[in-house]
């Protein structure tokens, strides 16, 4: 494999791990861009700075992701390739263009569905069964150029999105590791993606955790794993306090209606009474004091409160 030139733009842990990846093909790296941390988000991820500083490359992490300095900082670079992972911003036109050999970037899911934010979230919350990494070239619109290659991954029922994360991180690993000698050979695949109406996903905001108890079990199931810690988590009101649900299991139990939307103890368990009358064993939450004993609650719990 003859030796190529990237300039890189990561952050987070598929930042982390495809960086190796080219490091270790022995791709050479002029530049790494990243991303600022933000004090007020939990920095619970892999730090692209330190991993870059540790191979002693070249890292900057510029407050404007497009800015002129930085565009012809990238052009005198004369990079074959230019590679973003998990970058926070996308890259214009003038950026993508300095790439002689291409521009390409790594998504969190199996394109073109879930293209745009939070792709991983996305999916557990509407229900899929699998998601994974998608490797392809970048365009001025989101998401949407060629596919080189892409890896599915499974989404098991109690699966939380810190869990299939990891699963995605690891595809996007395995995809730029197989993909990188064809790329660098000129015979990487290039598959044109079929763009469909409603496959666009915008970003999660905390508040976009809120529970809506009158909907299905399996819907607020799929919101709290969707979110769950390090994500900001699912929360409600219940007994006049905020709590924020953690974990949660389908149960095979159900509520009558006048059951319906109710915090209840059984067994020596807490569980929640959704609005179609199905019920989740509640594993995990936290109020303002913090973790909740929910076995202790149990044992206090005489009789059933509402939910709100």
């Amino acid at each position: 494999m003859s030796r190529a030139r990237a300039v890189v733009f990561a952050y987070h842990d598929v930042g982390v791990r495809c960086l190796k990846t080219l490091i270790s093909a022995g791709v050479e790296i002029p530049l790494v861009v990243t991303v600022p941390d933000d004090p007020r988000e939990a920095q619970w991820y892999a730090s692209v700075a330190a991993t870059a500083a540790d191979y002693g490359l070249t890292v900057i992490a510029p407050a404007q992701a497009n800015s002129s300095q930085l565009e012809r900082a990238v052009s005198e670079l004369q990079p074959d390739f230019i590679f973003s992972f998990y970058y926070r911003s996308m890259l214009g036109a003038p950026l993508l263009k300095a790439a002689r050999r291409g521009a390409l970037n790594m998504h969190g899911s199996l394109l073109p569905k879930y293209r745009g934010r939070a792709p991983v979230n996305w999916a557990i919350l509407k229900g899929e069964r699998e998601t994974g990494a998608t490797l392809h070239y970048m365009v001025e619109r989101a998401d949407a150029g060629d596919i080189v290659d892409q890896q599915s991954v499974p989404i098991l029922q109690d699966d939380d999105a810190g869990e299939v994360f990891a699963k995605v991180t690891v595809a996007a690993e395995t995809i730029l590791a197989r993909s990188l000698p064809q790329l660098i050979a000129g015979t990487a695949a290039r598959t044109p993606q079929r763009i469909v109406p409603g496959q666009y996903f915008g970003r999660r905001k905390p508040e976009d955790g809120r529970i809506d108890w009158s909907r299905p079990a399996l819907d607020i199931h799929n919101l709290v794993r969707a979110v769950a810690p390090p994500f900001p988590a699912a929360f409600a009101q219940v007994a006049g306090e905020r709590w924020e649900i953690h974990r949660t299991r389908v149960s095979a139990c159900r509520a009558f209606p006048e059951e319906r939307v109710r915090l209840f103890a059984a067994d020596g368990k807490c569980y929640l009474a959704c609005g179609d009358g199905g019920v989740l064993l509640l594993l995990a939450a936290a109020n303002a004091g913090g973790p909740i004993d929910t076995a202790a609650l149990a044992r206090q719990l005489a009789t059933p409160v509402q939910l709100s």
